[in-house]
């Protein structure tokens, strides 16, 4: 690690668009808004939502510069930039580094590095020889299973499942059996348009007995969690028009047979 080289910090970001700023107060501890605020040269998944929320923290802590002026490059990960014709490499974004600049990473929400493409930057940044410096912020992962009740020793993350309704199913059945078997809990996430879906597919195909956790707007004045068997759950939400609350909200959810 070359002490030349500039620092890329790993900034969480909040989990949704409601009160960004009252957030602030509650997710992101000040030394995390102090550092966001110094940093000129970004990386970001969406433009627009990074302008946000450096907007939000500097009518909390001055910013080194005006949003303007900072530098900031996009990256959706390799393989879905060069699927839309952008042919741009990791390192080449990470140039201010090799200049002795830190650099920020933000997710679109959440923390870097975790469900987020940001994780082929921080490789790439490794492999450079500079300092990489994880911030404190809010995962709605490790929120979720907190406050699931389920297994926190031994868990599993399985990102997005399949799109698929035959694979969907088969895939939780898959894990309703390795997490009998190893008592894991296995938890991944949806697109939020389809958590009516996902949500259905679970009281359909998994065993009345098996525990499932879903946690809604997570650190949002709208927060739900609750942690029922599935007969508990089917008996809440008897067909899809019932728990048609949950559609567009993020989600995170959770299985332990």
């Amino acid at each position: 690690m070359s002490s030349s080289l500039g620092t890329l910090y790993l900034v969480p970001n909040t989990l949704g668009d409601q009160a960004r700023q009252a957030q602030l107060a509650w997710v992101l501890p000040s030394e995390t808004i102090g550092q966001a605020a110094k940093i000129q040269h970004w990386i970001v998944e969406e433009a627009k939502t990074a302008r946000a929320l450096l907007k939000a923290i500097e009518t909390v802590t001055p910013l080194v510069c005006p949003i303007q002026e900072m530098q900031m490059s996009e990256w959706r990960g390799a393989a879905r930039n060069a699927k839309y014709g952008a042919e741009i490499k990791a390192a080449d974004l990470l140039k201010p580094l090799l200049a002795g600049k830190d650099m920020g990473l933000m997710s679109e929400a959440g923390v870097p590095g975790v469900a987020d493409p940001g994780a082929e930057l921080v490789l790439a940044a490794h492999q450079l020889g500079a300092k990489v410096k994880p911030l404190v912020g809010p995962s709605s992962l490790l929120l979720g299973l907190m406050a699931s009740g389920l297994n926190g020793q031994r868990f599993a993350f399985q990102g997005y499942l399949p799109h698929d309704n035959q694979e969907r199913v088969s895939k939780l059945k898959q894990l309703e059996l390795e997490s009998r078997k190893l008592q894991q809990t296995q938890l991944w996430i949806e697109t939020p348009y389809r958590n009516t879906v996902m949500v259905m597919a679970c009281l359909s195909n998994l065993s009345p007995q098996t525990k499932l956790c879903i946690g809604i707007d997570l650190t949002l004045p709208t927060e739900a969690i609750s942690t029922l068997s599935i007969s508990e759950w089917r008996k809440r939400y008897p067909n899809e028009a019932a728990c048609a609350s949950l559609q567009n909200r993020p989600a995170v959810f959770l299985i332990l047979a």
